[in-house]
Parts: C-alpha cells; structure tokens; sequence
C-alpha cells in the first residue's frame, strides 16, 4: 500500500516528507504459539545431567590418556569432541592438547592431507596463527596442488573445511578452495552413505562458516552412522544435545510469553513477528547452557531493532521518523504524547526492554554498561533515519558513506552491548574496546550487511520503486547490477579473510567477546544464505533448522534425519513409531527420546511428557494459503518433523485445511 507517489528508480525528484514508503506486507509467524505452551520437567533435566556427568568422566579419560607419540589420533578426537558439540566442559584440556600439537613439529612431514589439514583448521579455529606453508609438500613441480590428491576424498574434505580459515595472502589456500569444491562436486554422484552426506553438507555449509549449534546437529547425525564411532561419544552427545533443547525450549516458551503479552502482532502490522528466527540468532551466539541470558537478550533486542527497522523503512513518514529519533534521543516518556499512536507503541516496548536490561545490569554488577547500551540504541535510531531519508529523497550518498552507516545499522552494537549483564567475563575496558570501532567488529559488521544486501535487495527494492545499497553501489562505481552484485559476494569474501586473520590475532580481550563476533558473521552467513532473506521468508530454510534444533529431539535407540523434511511423508511414517494421536486436535504424545538411557528417563517421558498438538495454531494461522496443493508443499516443508512423521496427523492435517478453505 502506498500513499502518494515515488518516482522509480532513474527519476530525478524528491519525495514528500509526509509520504509513506511503499509498504511490504510480511508473513505471520511459522510457529504461532507452539513453544509458548513448554513447560520444563525438572526431573528429566535431573536425569539427562546425572547421565551426562558420568559419561563426560569417560571422556576426559580419553582426552587425558589419548597416545601422543604421533598426534594424529589426538588430532582426530578432539575434532570428534567439538564436532558434536561436547568440548565445552573440557576446554582446559583441550587447550593443554593443542598446545602440544602445536609446538610438535618432528611429524609434520609425515602427515598426510588429512592429518595436515585438520591439525591446520584446529590449531587456526583456536587461534593459533600457523603458517599456510604446511600445504606446500601437496604442490607439484609447476607450484600447482597435485592432481594426484583428487582420489582422496576424506583428505579432500579436510583440505576444503581448512581453506575456509584463509586470510589475505595466502595464495595455495585460495587454489585450494577452488580446487577442492571442483574435485567434491565431481565425486558427490559416486559416494556411498556416510561420507557422501559429509561432503554434500559441507559444500553446502563451510563447517569454520557454519552456525556451531546447527552444526553440531548435523554432525551427530552422521557421526552414528560411521563404522569408526566411538559409542559413549555418540550417546554422550545425544543426551547433551536433548538437555540442551529442553533448555532452549524453556527459554523461548519464556521469551513466547513475553513477546505476547506486548501484542505488537496486532498493533504493528508493519512489523516482522520474528521472535522466534531471533533467538535462533542467540543461540548461534553462545548455544552452551550457562548462556541462557545471553540468547534471550539478543531475541529480545533482535526483535526490537527489527521493528525499529520496519518503522522506519515499511511505515513511517519522513517527518514521522525525524520525530521519532529527536524523542529517542531525548530518551524521556514525558515527551511520548508528540509521536503518532504506533510510535508510541514503538517508544513504550523500546523503554521496556531498557528497563530490563538496566535491571539486569544492576542485579549483575554491571551497571556501568547502561551508559552505552543506551547511546548504541540512540545511535541505530540516527542511522536508520538517515538511511531512510537517503532512500525516499533520492539522495545516495557516495558508498563508502553508506557502508559506514551500515555498520550502525547492521544493529552489531546494540546486538553486543545488550548481552553484558550475562556475561561475566565483561568489564568497562572490554565495552571501550568494543566502542573503539576495533577492526575486527567493523568487518565483522560490513560482512554482515553486505550478506544482509544480497538477500534483501530485490524485496528492498519494491519493484524498482526504492533505492538499495545496491543502486548506491552502480552509481558511484558506474557498473551494472550483475556487476554490483558480484562485487558484493567479492566483499563478503575478503571480509571473513578480515575477520579470520583478526580472529588468530590475540589480545587482551576475552575470547568469548571476540567469539561472539565470529559467531555473528557465521549466523548471518546462515540467514542470508544463497543470496536470499531467511529473516523475513524463514520458510525454505531457517525454519527446518529451527525444527532440527528446537522441536525434535534425538532418538538414541535408532537413526534420526536431523529434523529435515521428508519428500515422501507415507514412506517416513512406515519407519517410524515416534508419535502417536491422541484426542484428534488436543494432544500428541511424543515417543520417549531417551529410552535407551535408563528405566527412570523413559517412565518419566512416557507419563509427563505431553506436546500439546500444533495443528490447531498451524492451521488458523495459514490464511493466505490459496489452494491444496500450496497447503501441502506449505505443511511438507514447514511442519516440525515430529508432527510430520505420524502420516495419519498429516492426513488429519490436511483435512482439516479442506474442511475449512477448500470446500
């Protein structure tokens, strides 16, 4: 809907500063209330912790005892132990491990091209700066990688994940990712189950670029299927990895509750209603359990400067977004009654997630973080506004002027500044640190938008109605779009070398700080893969991997698909019993997850364990769905798995739809 007229994009005049931008209607939530209703047994939770502390003492036997003569195997283990995502509780003997691998140099000649690239991804990923020159032995006469490597598949993976940790210069390293991608995709059609799933996810998803918890999911996936598993691993990792959903289950039936109660979904229909992408964006952060502050923080915030984003660039005036930043500059309630009724929705949830956070920084000694965290949301509402009147004026300023607001906008300061409370590691040096604009936060947040850019030029376009990033881009460097939008993909490149060559420089500041800038980098990576907006559409993708992470848990008796959608529902369903109808609408009884484990956890499941059935939400919630056949390719790819498995609740699904659209 708009009001008034735009110009498209090669006209010349100004907007009118009472003018609306052309407005984008964005979909509802996926997940309606379904996490809302969780409620966190306690018992279970008890005895998932009883179970895991008596196999994490195995495992740091093995890691105490792992024979060192040559490092390989030692190698291999600890790579197996952060894969499936186990090493937190051991990272002090890790660290001892790896500091012996790296000052152990009598074998390296020795070491093949697996050994050698995964002894170089491990050392680098935690920040041991080790030369690419160890890859030199694998050049032939001509200083080219030797072709004789295209034969060996697992040293070919090592190689490609090692290649994505390059920085500026390292040249073998460069041929190595081409090279490697090449020689992969040609064997992909000839591997057998499980190293062709290894290598198609990896090609899919760079592990060093890969968002760690979606990663760790994967992995145990496959790791159960390899011949050369180690078994208490393998159930260790399951029944951390249930612990940890059920954790993440609580939060966002927490944070569900919270974000209701504000009701913005109704009172902004403007506004993206992405809580729960958001907290996929905290877990991506920090996903061990003793972040539980931290994840619901950067939902929270996350969400906030969304609908600070949407107010300024999907509704609001000119005129109304300058009032709105001179009053949130003012950052005083008393000067509320001047903003229009939807701005002072905005002001009124902007000021309650404010009170929290300075509640939470008093609790938590941290009071002197208030100060900042409030000037970073002062900041992102001037850039947003600058950013817009750019746009709806017509007026682009040169790019480098651009990007220099983006790196506001790209909310990476408001984003970090809201999580101190929950970190204990922060001091006041840390926070000037981050406010000294250190070089790996600028290109950390550069990466970010330029990944952000690719995805949401087309809908930030509105067809050819509004000026992008990406108009910027072709009028200050005189190319084409196409041309424009490679050298985005080139700049989103030489920003993760920026970030990786920062990540291996140490210093004085906490690892989990500059952690979370990584991080940053890899979940937009994941959001904005393949060139498309996960945030706004999270349907295609984003949605199974919440699925994955969030809704189905692993079952230790048997196999489990990472929570991917089936293309063929009745076939899934034969191989599973994992759910079972009961009461038609009212109720699904999820199967035991954890039956393998002890008598205790299985009664408990059998008895407590109710998942209150989706369809209902799922169902009222699909209104613009047109059509059976939409609502079928809707439910296949977008139902949680668990749901889907049971092909009669497919079936019951379905016709529920008909019954109620399709008559």
């Amino acid at each position: 809907m708009v009001n008034g007229s735009i110009n498209n994009v090669d006209g010349s005049s100004s907007c009118p500063r009472d003018v609306r931008p052309p407005m984008v209607s964005y979909s509802p939530s996926l997940w309606g209330d379904y996490f809302s209703t969780f409620s966190l047994d306690n018992q279970v939770q008890e005895a998932y912790a009883k179970a895991i502390e008596a196999l994490r003492k195995e495992v740091r036997s093995m890691l105490i005892m792992a024979p060192t003569p040559t490092y390989s195997e030692l190698i291999k283990l600890i790579d197996i132990i952060e894969r499936l995502g186990l090493a937190y509780p051991f990272e002090s003997e890790i660290e001892e491990k790896l500091e012996q691998i790296y000052n152990f140099h009598d074998e390296d000649e020795k070491y093949d091209l697996f050994t050698t690239s995964l002894r170089f991804r491990l050392l680098r990923q935690h920040r041991y700066h080790v030369s690419c020159s160890v890859f030199d032995k694998f050049k032939d006469t001509k200083n080219k990688l030797k072709e004789t490597l295209c034969s060996d598949v697992e040293g070919l993976l090592s190689f490609y994940e090692a290649a994505h940790i390059r920085i500026h210069g390292e040249d073998i390293l460069e041929e190595a990712a081409n090279f490697t991608r090449h020689h992969l995709s040609l064997m992909v059609p000839k591997l057998e189950s499980p190293i062709k799933e290894k290598v198609k996810q990896a090609l899919e998803q760079s592990l060093h670029r890969g968002v760690p918890i979606i990663e760790i999911r994967r992995y145990i996936s496959i790791y159960e299927r390899e011949d050369s598993r180690d078994e208490q691993l393998l159930k260790l990792a399951k029944l951390n990895f249930n612990f940890l959903q059920n954790l993440y289950r609580k939060e966002l039936s927490e944070l569900s509750r919270w974000w209701n109660k504000f009701d913005l979904k109704s009172k902004l229909p403007y506004a993206r209603d992405r809580v729960i992408e958001c907290f996929l964006w905290g877990a991506a952060l920090h996903f061990e359990p003793h972040y539980s502050h931290v994840r619901i923080a950067v939902a929270k915030n996350m969400q906030m400067v969304s609908i600070m984003d949407d107010t300024y660039d999907n509704y609001g005036t000119l005129d109304e977004d300058q009032l709105f930043t001179d009053i949130l500059e003012r950052w005083d309630m008393n000067e509320i009654d001047r903003l229009p009724d939807f701005m002072k929705t905005v002001y009124r949830f902007i000021m309650s997630i404010y009170e929290d956070f300075e509640r939470d920084a008093a609790k938590q000694d941290k009071s002197f973080a208030v100060p900042y965290y409030k000037e970073t949301v002062k900041q992102l509402g001037r850039a947003y506004n600058q950013e817009q009147q750019w746009i709806m004026e017509r007026q682009m300023p040169p790019f480098d002027e651009y990007m220099n607001n983006s790196v506001i906008t790209s909310c990476i300061y408001v984003m970090l500044t809201s999580l101190f409370p929950g970190m204990k590691s922060v001091t006041k040096e840390t926070i000037e640190w981050l406010m000294s604009e250190p070089k790996i936060l600028i290109s950390t947040a550069k990466m970010g938008r330029h990944m952000e850019d690719l995805g949401s030029q087309e809908r930030e376009n509105r067809e050819g109605k509004m000026l992008t990033v990406v108009d910027c881009y072709m009028k200050h460097h005189g190319v084409s779009k196409q041309e424009a939008l490679s050298k985005f993909v080139d700049l989103v490149e030489d920003g993760w070398k920026n970030v990786n060559n920062e990540w291996v420089t140490k210093s004085s500041i906490p690892k989990e700080m500059v952690e979370q800038l990584l991080n940053y980098g890899r979940v937009a990576e994941v959001t904005y893969k393949n060139c498309e907006d996960g945030y706004t559409n999270p349907n295609k993708f984003l949605a199974p991997q919440i699925a994955a992470i969030f809704v189905d848990p692993i079952d230790t008796d048997g196999k489990v698909n990472a929570g991917a959608k089936s293309e063929n529902p009745k076939s899934e369903a034969e191989k599973s019993n994992s759910a079972t109808k009961a009461d038609g609408e009212n109720a699904l009884i999820s199967k035991p997850p954890m039956g393998a484990v002890n008598s205790e956890l299985e009664d408990l499941f059998q008895e407590k364990r109710r998942v209150r059935n989706p369809l209902v939400p799922i169902v009222r919630d699909m209104h613009d769905v047109q059509s059976p056949i939409i609502a079928r390719q809707w439910l296949q790819v977008f139902l949680p798995s668990q749901i889907v498995e049971s092909y009669k609740c497919w079936q019951q699904c379905l016709s529920m739809l008909q019954k109620r659209k399709f008559q």
